[in-house]
């Protein structure tokens, strides 16, 4: 390790290296707190060079590491156990804004919400928005495939990248995509999208920049039933109209946001709420809003309002934005979850859920994206509590399971990092995870990259790592 160091102290600096313990001890964790993961050493480039010659290190010393950016992360997907973290943030520029294409070069470290704002002025923005987009960076977004409250209409990550630059782990930097669309052969960008860190490390991306549409409206309705909100979300899908963003909130999680600093003037008596916005030409959006309004009624809404100027909307996207932070204050720890199911079954799934959180005395609140069954159950607990700890266990693993006998899937946007790799047997056969370890090994044989996650080791038949990096992803 100290001979690694100097190599790598010699490309960025040592002021750019971490090894002590307490320094440590700030990138043990990511958004989700259940999992402690020390790096045994950190290295944070600056640069695009800087970031090629650690890797080139990294691929001559046959060390595994583990790319993070903002640590947003909710799945254990960014943990370095006892092997290299290497730290993207610094690489924040943006490189290039193409207004008359539509397009961005930027590089990993890019917060998101920060080319929004950089494009505003040529009526640009970027799409996925994340909950954590004044946090989170494209860098993670690509690696998770992030999506967002409106990916219901324009799509997740994978559907706004045109071309990645990336370096594999074996230090060569090759080009995915193109930024002019298409190209022939097999789709290397999709694989690579999504692929938690473990094809390799992204240098720059070029993405798609949406037109910002020509108006907007935001609605809330308050519902005395969860299962009156599902009903409503039904009607809407079904009656062919297209909105932007279809959230819900059930009680719990609306008197967390109420109780806090991002209260967004939600009922408090409600039972449920839903979020919804509609976006696009002003020539017939008001039809669309007002039939809204009929759906939502006539599933049992106590009330529908609109959003009456920016200042509103924004207020009531902050408490739904906010939420996971508003459930911080509750309990020390939280377990956010991620599932999905079809949407005709949400309000049996919701329904299930609630009675294994009865059964196990925890306490879960849902938030989450209806338009599109994406479901978020989330717990508040303390994890010093090994009484409550085993239950919250239990029972996230009984909700999983609920979901996939709905016909849903483990995740939708957070991915299956350390968290989820308990469940992939049960949604997956053993030939099909045999298939995903064959695609991982063309990117990475040696499995250095994000060593551990997405798939069971004992699923790939073929483990052909080096006894030490084996060793370094099973712990």
């Amino acid at each position: 390790m100290s001979a690694l160091r100097s190599r790598l102290a010699a490309i960025v600096g040592d002021d750019r290296i971490l090894t002590r313990t307490g320094e440590l001890r700030s990138y043990e964790a990511d958004g989700l707190p259940g999992y402690q993961k020390r790096p045994s050493l950190a290295v944070f480039p600056g640069t695009r060079d800087e970031t090629v010659a650690v890797v080139r290190v990294l691929a001559d010393t046959g060390t595994p590491y583990v790319a993070r950016g903002a640590g947003t992360g909710l799945s254990g997907g960014a943990l370095a156990d006892d092997v290299v973290l290497l730290g993207l943030h610094r690489l924040k520029r943006i490189i290039s804004i193409d207004r008359d294409n539509a397009r961005a070069v930027v590089e990993p470290g890019v917060v998101n919400s920060r080319l929004t704002a950089e494009t505003r002025r040529f009526g640009l923005h970027y799409a996925p928005d994340p909950s954590s987009q004044t946090a989170c960076t494209i860098g993670g977004n690509v690696a998770e495939n992030a999506g967002g409250p409106h990916c219901l209409k324009y799509g997740v990550t994978l559907n706004h990248v045109l071309a990645l630059t990336v370096i594999l782990p074996d230090g060569t930097v090759v080009t995915l995509g193109s930024p002019n669309g298409e190209q022939e052969g097999y789709d290397l960008l999709g694989a690579f999208i999504g692929s938690e860190g473990c094809f390799g490390v992204v240098l720059d991306a070029t993405v798609r920049l949406t037109r910002d549409p020509a108006a907007i409206r935001t609605l809330l309705a308050d519902f005395s039933s969860v299962d009156a909100a599902a009903q409503a979300v039904s009607a809407i899908i079904a009656s062919g109209i297209v909105a932007a963003a279809l959230e819900m909130m059930d009680a719990n999680t609306i008197q967390a946001v109420e109780a806090s600093i991002y209260a967004a003037g939600y009922p408090t008596d409600a039972a449920a709420i839903l979020l919804i916005e509609l976006d696009g030409p002003a020539a017939g959006l008001e039809d669309d809003v007002a039939r809204v309004i009929q759906f939502c009624r006539s599933a049992g809404a106590r009330d529908v309002r609109v959003a009456s100027d920016p200042a509103d909307r924004a207020r009531l996207w902050q408490g739904r934005k906010k939420a996971f932070g508003a459930m911080g204050r509750i309990s020390p720890h939280l377990v956010v979850q991620d599932a999905v199911v079809p949407r005709t079954k949400l309000p049996a799934v919701l329904a299930t859920i609630q009675r294994i959180a009865t059964e196990h005395r925890v306490n879960v609140c849902n938030v989450f994206h209806a338009g599109d069954g994406n479901l978020h159950p989330n717990i508040g607990y303390n994890a010093d509590d090994p009484d409550e700890a085993a239950r919250v266990h239990v029972a996230m693993t009984e909700m999983m399971q609920a979901c996939i006998d709905a016909g849903g899937s483990i995740t939708g946007e957070h991915g299956i990092g350390l968290d989820k790799l308990q469940y992939m047997d049960r949604l997956f056969t053993a030939p099909t995870l045999e298939a995903m370890c064959a695609l991982r090994a063309v990117f990475d044989p040696d499995r250095r990259s994000n060593p551990g996650k997405v798939i069971p080791i004992h699923s790939c038949s073929e483990w052909r790592a080096a006894p030490s990096v084996r060793a370094a992803a099973v712990r």
